[in-house]
């Protein structure tokens, strides 16, 4: 007979494999399946994420969590067995606030709503997409009411992406870091001219950016036999099914350099985050990367895309790889003037293009918009004009149309109402922890140079990846840096950089 414990751990597991299940079907929507797929798809989605919630929310689920806190000591707040039944009585708690009914009929209208979306975005036709945005926002309003919040509305949408985490503290701390972006930025911009990436504007064949992205991912400790090969998708985007199976897709532009380029680093952080799950969790229900922290997953995405990415060291290393793959397009072009090109930062619509020093204004505006969406001081139809207003009060330019504006992003068509708060605090979040990594190790930096990347890999899987969904992100940051997320490091990062790069 086994313990309560082991039929806990297999009962959760069942719902996890679940969960794996509906991000294949995602992966597959995304990647290969036909337009004509979606209805079905759809309803696919449903049966599967209803099945799953049923069974979280279960009688069964109650008492095996009751049965296991008998068997293990809960003050153990590090083991594996206390935070697989922290995190899964909480998990129930907040599912069981739903009817099985309503998660099915959300999954469906998310569901739905991608293709419609991508096709609205395709024809530039806001006014497409409404009905189904318009369908999700009521929904994400019944949830919040379902869900309960204590102060603002929008608390119980951040809720799902960073557990505890409130609309005032986010507020607090963009408030905090808004006033030094927007004075580095006016000074970057009186100085546009001390940093040309003209070289990186040309044409790149598609086939050799792929050959490129998929040695620069190698580079970094990517096994394809336990990756599936790249994929393309209109949002890149990593899934991680097992550490044995992640999925990461990017796209390309086959007159820009960065997109392709960087999409891929940003989605191999993910990756590696997800593929260093420590061996014991690896299945079980601490190991879905998704249901954790978006600020920590994002975090790692960040590191490995901006922090080394786009750093001079790597670009000491990385430079003769590339002219070996675009030897014309790159010929005379030196390292020093390859890490400027790819850090100049300028004003610019889309913000998975955004450079770094003006990508956490695009997450500002976006909170700011849905904010006034949730509270209803925004109507949907007044969308595409309000992004216009706002981006041009924050960037000095007005999207030409709605797929360069309101329509750019994937994340409302899947309900991600919330979500993009993370991508800002993953920034501010990875400065912390790498500053962590390079006090214990100061040598990173010179042997990114020689493209040495395991010492920097090695600490991030001891201290980031092992755990989990253990931690929330301020538990895990507590551990990693002594100290809560705080935006001084990020500041004095960008600060230090782009005077660097501009030479101020």
């Amino acid at each position: 007979m086994g313990t309560a414990l082991d039929a806990l751990k297999a009962h959760l597991a069942e719902i996890h494999n679940l969960a794996m299940v509906n991000w294949l079907l995602q992966w597959d929507q995304n990647t290969h399946m036909p337009p004509d797929g979606s209805p079905a798809r759809a309803a696919q989605q449903s049966t599967i994420q209803r099945l799953r919630h049923e069974l979280l929310v279960s009688d069964a689920t109650a008492r095996l969590l009751e049965q296991a806190a008998q068997e293990v000591d809960l003050e153990d707040f590090d083991s594996d067995d206390a935070s697989l039944i922290r995190v899964a009585r909480r998990d129930y708690d907040d599912a069981s606030v739903l009817p099985s009914a309503f998660v099915a009929e959300y999954t469906t209208a998310t569901t739905t709503a991608f293709d419609i979306w991508r096709k609205a975005k395709a024809d530039n036709d806001w006014s497409a997409f409404m009905p189904a945005l318009q369908r999700i926002l009521d929904l994400k309003l019944h949830e919040a009411e379902l869900r309960g919040y204590e102060d603002h509305v929008y608390d119980a949408f951040l809720g799902g992406w960073e557990h505890g985490l409130t609309t005032r503290q986010v507020q607090a701390l963009f408030d905090s870091e808004k006033p030094a972006l927007v004075e580095l930025i006016k000074a970057v911009s009186e100085q546009q001219d001390r940093v040309d990436d003209s070289f990186l504007h040309q044409p790149f064949d598609v086939d050799t950016q792929r050959a490129l992205a998929r040695f620069a991912a190698e580079a970094f400790s990517v096994d394809f036999g336990a990756w599936a090969d790249l994929a393309e998708a209109p949002h890149p985007f990593c899934l991680q099914i097992a550490t044995g199976d992640i999925r990461i897709t990017t796209r390309y532009n086959p007159t820009f350099f960065n997109p392709g380029f960087y999409a891929t680093l940003h989605e191999t952080g993910h990756g590696l985050h997800g593929r260093g799950f420590a061996p014991e969790i690896d299945g079980t229900y601490l190991s879905d990367m998704d249901a954790g922290s978006m600020a920590v997953a994002e975090s790692q995405s960040r590191t490995w895309e901006n922090l080394v990415g786009r750093s001079r060291a790597y670009w000491e290393w990385m430079l003769p790889q590339v002219q070996t793959f675009f030897p014309q397009q790159f010929a005379g072009v030196e390292a020093d003037a390859m890490y400027r090109a790819v850090n100049k930062a300028r004003p610019q619509f889309i913000r998975v293009e955004a450079d770094e020093l003006t990508y956490n204004l695009h997450i500002m505006l976006r909170m700011e918009i849905e904010l006034e969406m949730v509270t209803g001081a925004l109507p949907l139809k007044a969308v595409p004009e309000a992004w216009a207003a706002k981006f041009q009060a924050y960037f000095g330019i007005t999207p030409p149309d709605d797929a360069q504006g309101a329509l750019q992003d994937v994340h409302w068509s899947s309900g991600g109402i919330g979500m993009f708060v993370g991508y800002a605090l993953g920034n501010m979040l990875a400065v912390q922890y790498y500053n962590a990594a390079l006090r214990a190790h100061p040598s990173i930096p010179d042997q990114i140079a020689r493209g040495d990347f395991s010492t920097l890999h090695g600490w991030l899987r001891d201290h980031i990846y092992r755990p989990g969904r253990k931690y929330t992100a301020d538990e895990l940051t507590r551990r990693v840096t002594g100290e809560s997320l705080q935006t001084r490091d990020h500041v004095a990062y960008l600060e230090a950089k782009f005077k660097d790069v501009y030479a101020l």
